[in-house]
């Protein structure tokens, strides 16, 4: 996710990374809810039936949150060979309640259960709170959940995250190291993880979605999605049309794209957001940069180029190269309040410090000051990933590939190329297509996008709404990854509309 040839699937990180830099942690009062769930009782499969038919224990697991585990079979083809638990949180309903709201942060790989643990707040708002319970979830592979993981040691997961690839980018020196670097980190994968590692694909935690709708009780999934999230939810109306409620996907992702070009999209919607950035912090005393937004950009490619031949020790022994000061950049725009983070960035990298740099990327990557990791969202947006897309890694496609990033990207694109070997080496080959995603008899589902979000485009947005059969696009007019944590009321009041009421806007409201 972090070096060259990584960045290639960042997609998106999800809104709990960039929720987390503004301090968002939520406190609530006990609610008085019923401890077990009553599952809906539907006729399924009867080597489905054990699944469908339990029964949840919630159990009170502080600040007015109650707890849960899930059964679910690790292979859906096989149901009977091995199970696995997908963990529960859930804050239950302040009001009148409707029914339970799913909620999933993004990723691939970020905890529903953290997020609503520790941010509900910035993601359900009171409206949604008072009308329904609340429920936060780790997909298969993911958190608290049965998860992939990958290592003994973290400083093994440092070097992947942040070790430095000897030799120039792109250069047969240096695609031979990642390519064994890679092959490496594929291998401790399997190794640590097992069976598990080929069945966290998003189909499979699509049907464990319909797995939680029924044993929580709700006869159809209402759901709200962001980032990833959104790709998570229109798999799940595609498979289950006549089991979807009411379904918002914001930040949106395009199911009929193909990795490159997920990679060449947001290697775009990146430099758009830092040339907004930019164009703000130019205007100020304070501002890193002097003179015109295109003169920053020029000095910004020529910082990164001499951290990928001169990278700058950091006190605790790491080092900053290239690959992390682009992580470091990227995750302040996913939200414009925490642009001050690149002020100080770049006037730090200019005096040698990588203190800022470090603060960043580690928040990115889920890392503890003592060297330890919070979360395997790495791995699991990986693991996820591999499984989700088919990708050429012949060494003419990825250098032609990488051509054409430099001419849509300048600055951000060279950083994103050569991803291929990555999932080239994993174990277990994606047979998923790329193709648009319709779902044909669903109910209305609210698309929500964000016209300069730098991780999932707008025109995925567009895309996602057009291709959905029963699609309505929310336009919000702004910066940032997703809209309806922007807080706007506009987006907002037409969110809570349909979720409160069921109302679908008759037009694009055009926030």
């Amino acid at each position: 996710m972090i070096r060259p040839g990584r960045l290639a699937v960042v997609l998106a990180v999800g809104i709990a990374v960039s929720a987390s830099l503004t301090g968002c942690i939520s406190w609530f009062q006990p609610a008085v809810a019923p401890t077990t769930s009553s599952p809906t009782g539907e006729t399924v499969a009867a080597d489905l039936q054990p699944f469908y038919s339990q029964v949840l224990t919630w159990a009170s697991c502080g600040g007015g949150m109650q707890c849960a585990t899930a059964k679910a079979p690790m292979d859906w083809k096989n149901p009977a060979t091995a199970e696995i638990e997908l963990a529960l949180i859930r804050h239950p309903a302040t009001g009148t309640r409707i029914g339970s709201l799913l909620m999933n942060p993004g990723g691939p790989g970020g905890s529903g259960y953290d997020f609503v643990r520790d941010s509900l707040d910035y993601g359900a708002d009171a409206r949604l709170q008072a009308s329904y319970d609340v429920v936060g979830f780790d997909p298969r592979g993911v958190g608290h959940s049965t998860a992939v993981s990958c290592y003994d040691d973290p400083k093994f997961l440092d070097d992947f995250n942040y070790g430095i690839i000897p030799g120039v980018i792109g250069s047969d020196e240096w695609l031979a190291a990642l390519t064994a670097s890679d092959a490496d980190f594929a291998k401790a994968c399997l190794d640590h993880t097992g069976p598990l590692l080929q069945f966290v694909d998003t189909v499979s935690a699509a049907r464990d979605l319909d797995l939680l709708r029924a044993v929580l009780g709700d006869k159809k999934l209402n759901y709200l999605g962001y980032s990833y999230g959104t790709f998570l939810g229109a798999t799940y109306a595609d498979l289950y049309p006549q089991n979807t409620g009411r379904m918002v996907l914001d930040g949106a992702l395009d199911p009929a794209t193909t990795d490159f070009d997920v990679t060449k999209t947001q290697a775009v919607g990146f430099e758009s957001a830092f040339r907004a950035y930019l164009t703000d912090c130019v205007t100020k005393p304070s501002c890193p940069f002097t003179g015109t937004v295109d003169e920053a950009m020029t000095e910004t490619a020529g910082i990164l180029a001499r951290l990928a031949a001169d990278p700058i020790p950091a006190p605790d022994g790491r080092m900053l190269g290239s690959s992390t000061m682009f992580v470091s950049i990227i995750l302040p725009l996913y939200n414009k309040d925490n642009w001050s983070y690149l002020d100080d960035l770049f006037t730090e990298v200019r005096q040698n410090e990588t203190a800022t740099a470090f603060l960043l990327a580690d928040a990115y990557n889920g890392r503890n000051a003592d060297g330890s990791y919070s979360d395997n969202s790495t791995e699991a947006f990986i693991a996820i990933n591999c499984l989700d897309y088919v990708s050429d890694s012949s060494l003419d496609t990825m250098r032609t590939e990488a051509a054409e990033l430099a001419v849509a990207a300048p600055v951000f694109g060279p950083l994103m190329s050569y991803g291929g070997p990555l999932c080239q080496n994993w174990p277990f080959a994606s047979t998923r297509a790329r193709v648009a995603i319709t779902a044909h008899g669903s109910s209305d589902i609210l698309v929500v996008g964000t016209t300069n979000d730098p991780a999932t485009p707008y025109v995925w947005a567009k895309a996602l709404s057009e291709e959905l059969e029963n699609g309505h696009l929310i336009t919000y007019k702004g910066e940032g990854h997703t809209a309806y944590t922007s807080g706007d009321p506009c987006v907002q009041g037409a969110v809570d509309d349909y979720f409160v009421n069921g109302t679908v806007p008759a037009s694009d409201p055009n926030c």
